[in-house]
């Protein structure tokens, strides 16, 4: 007999001796005493497989032992595992199984290499499934289909008693979870449809229940914190053993059960619900309540309703407030009205403040609430007060800020920062245009009669409005600070043309400010029949300034105009600044 040549193993034989092999490594499984495999058995084993699929025709086995492969694990399946869990329950079963599964797999290994020329050969030419696959179905057909449900109730009654507030074995649940998983062989399927969709429904079934009590004896802000630990507590679990694609599912059932069901009834619970936080300034618990209603399907619409009207009855209640005000002390002749307008605007502001806060800091600069923030506040800052409408109110505010001798007396950094608030609160102005009006007027009344505290003030809230409302809102109002700035610089340049002629001097001190028509409010111009001085002063000043430009004509407002006077009275002499009518007809 040559080398080559080798005897022919026939398959009763063959297979009794890898019989013994297979009895060794179900003994090993088993916990009996065996010894471990040596590499020579492991080859032994190989080389049978080898050599049973390797023969000439009729002696090639190979479809014969992948047969017998299966057949291996459905005996074993039938004969020891299903036995030792069919036995047990509950919590026992469940160790049971995992163990079984533990021991399969380990099986499935061992075959899968003692079979492996099978998997390279044989069962790659006739696509079939391969060993690893073939194994691992034999426990799915005979074990899982035949207990899946008994071991998913008694998982769901573990989490159920660990919600509940019982220590549970999570470990336990975590490794049988994952058989759910395993048993798909990469699909999802089994763990959804056996376990997880009656999860999902027991945990409806079980937050149904908490809710419905605690509805009725919890106050909002206590029912919130048990809602927010729940979801904690179950995100936990999904953590712990759930899968982590249940953490969705899991999420929207507690939350529809909690939340959902009972939006309204909690939103309005008379003494703790959205309106109570909100007037008694709860401010963790309404970052809470946005946490929780940001969650589910339109949560956040009542919230942002009740604060719209929250803030649109404690501002309308200001402007209540600031109208008494005002109307009980009409018989007070002082000015105590503008300081009362005063007051509300400060007070305005105060209420902005307040607010744009919680939509920032507890409704996490949400769209929902800036813009019920936004409606609010245009439906109070449109009132008037005392018959001043809001634009006027707020040109008023400004120019009390702006001008020398103002009641509001603020540091420079005060003065920046209540400027931004007061273009903010512009934003809510229907009628911005009359603001502008009402602002010009009184912009150009601080330039002409030298009353603006700060240049620097003034340009600043020029450039905070032309952001807010835009380069043509502004535009009049930035001419009109630059025609100041020219008007220096042109009185400079007037009095070195004096002083160049001599015999132009008129002999008065004069200062001449040029406007430019178009930005300015319009002043009513009177002809006056001028003293030969002061006629002399206009004709001076009219050469002088057709030598710079020969296309402007000057129009005299001497409504604007004032007069410094030297009076000499017993005891002492005295300096009156009066207007130019003043001097003129008196």
């Amino acid at each position: 007999m040559t080398m080559n040549e080798r005897k022919t193993i026939d398959l009763e034989q063959g297979w009794e001796f890898m019989q013994k092999g297979i009895t060794k490594l179900k003994n090993i499984l088993e916990g009996l005493p065996e010894s471990q495999f040596s590499s020579e058995d492991y080859m032994m084993l190989y080389t049978t497989i080898y050599n049973m699929c390797t023969q000439k025709a009729p002696h090639d086995y190979s479809q014969q032992l992948y047969d017998k492969y299966r057949e291996s694990f459905e005996e074993y399946i039938t004969s020891s595992v299903l036995p030792s869990l069919r036995e047990k329950h509950d919590e026992f079963m469940l160790r049971e199984l995992v163990k079984r599964w533990a021991n399969h797999k380990v099986m499935v290994r061992w075959l899968s290499r003692f079979f492996h020329y099978l998997d390279r050969y044989f069962i790659a030419r006739r696509s079939l499934p391969p060993l690893n696959e073939v194994g691992l179905a034999c426990f799915r057909d005979l074990v899982y289909q035949e207990l899946n449900g008994k071991v998913r109730d008694a998982v769901i009654s573990l989490i159920d008693q660990e919600r509940e507030g019982e220590q549970i074995d999570r470990a336990l649940l975590k490794n049988v979870l994952d058989i759910f998983v395993e048993i798909g062989m990469g699909q999802m399927d089994y763990y959804e449809n056996d376990f997880e969709s009656a999860m999902l429904k027991d945990t409806a079934a079980y937050y149904s229940r908490k809710a419905s009590n605690w509805i009725l004896d919890d106050s909002c802000p206590d029912y919130m914190l048990k809602a927010e630990e729940c979801l904690m507590r179950e995100k936990d679990r999904v953590s712990h053993y759930l899968h982590s694609s249940s953490e969705p599912k899991l999420l929207e059932k507690v939350q529809h059960e909690e939340l959902s069901v009972y939006a309204n009834q909690l939103l309005e619970k008379e003494h703790s619900g959205c309106h109570a936080l909100l007037r008694d300034d709860k401010v963790e618990d309404l970052s809470r309540m946005f946490r929780l209603f940001s969650k589910i399907p339109r949560g956040l619409d009542p919230v942002s309703s009740i604060f719209k009207q929250h803030v649109t009855a404690e501002g309308t209640a200001l402007v209540k407030q600031a109208e008494d005000a005002a109307s009980s002390k009409k018989a007070d002749k002082k000015d105590v009205v503008g300081l009362q307008e005063q007051v509300f605007v400060r007070k305005v502001i105060e209420l902005h403040d307040k607010y744009l806060a919680y939509v920032n800091d507890c409704f996490q600069n949400h769209t929902l609430f800036h813009k019920a923030l936004k409606e609010a506040f245009e439906v109070f800052c449109n009132k008037g007060v005392a018959g001043s409408s809001s634009a006027e109110l707020l040109a008023t505010f400004c120019d009390n800020i702006l001008k020398k001798g103002g009641s509001e007396k603020l540091s420079d950094e005060a003065i920046e920062e209540t400027l931004e608030k007061v273009v903010k609160l512009l934003a809510y102005i229907s009628d911005k245009d009359l603001f502008a009006e009402f602002y010009r007027k009184k912009l150009a009344r601080r330039l002409l009669f030298d009353k603006s505290a700060n240049d620097d003030h003034e340009r600043s809230i020029l450039t905070k409005l032309k952001q807010q409302c835009g380069g043509q809102f502004t535009s009049k109002m930035e001419g009109m600070v630059t025609d100041l700035t020219l008007a220096r610089e042109n009185q400079t340049s007037f009095e070195e043309y004096l002083s160049n002629n001599p015999n132009a001097n008129p002999g008065i001190d004069l200062t001449v400010t040029v406007l430019t028509t178009g930005f300015w409010p319009s002043y009513k111009s009177f002809d006056l029949n001028l003293p030969a001085e002061m006629v002399k002063c206009v004709e001076v000043f009219r050469e002088f300034y057709q030598i710079k430009t020969k296309h402007r004509k000057l129009t005299w407002i001497y409504s604007l105009g004032t007069c410094n006077l030297i009076g000499k009275f017993e005891p002492k002499t005295m300096e009156l600044i009066v207007t130019t009518y003043q001097v003129l007809f008196n």
